[in-house]
């Protein structure tokens, strides 16, 4: 899995640093999305899955290993 941001539409309401703070945190400067690893391994894909479903602007995509 592969993790993707969209910084532009990011907004800073911190739901994916509240719900996976293994794979993401808030700036300092405006809060929006810093991404810590954008190949998570398995045992975090649930957590980022879960990250990207509450994200209010859908910022997070996820990209499936084929």
């Amino acid at each position: 899995m592969r993790i993707r941001i969209d910084h532009d539409r990011c907004r800073g309401a911190g739901q994916c640093a509240l719900n996976a703070p293994e794979l993401f945190d808030q700036s300092d400067d405006d809060g929006t999305v810093v991404l810590l690893d954008d190949r998570p391994p398995p045992e975090l894909h649930d957590s980022a899955r879960i990250a990207a479903e509450l994200c209010p602007n859908a910022v997070i995509r996820l990209v499936e290993d084929s």
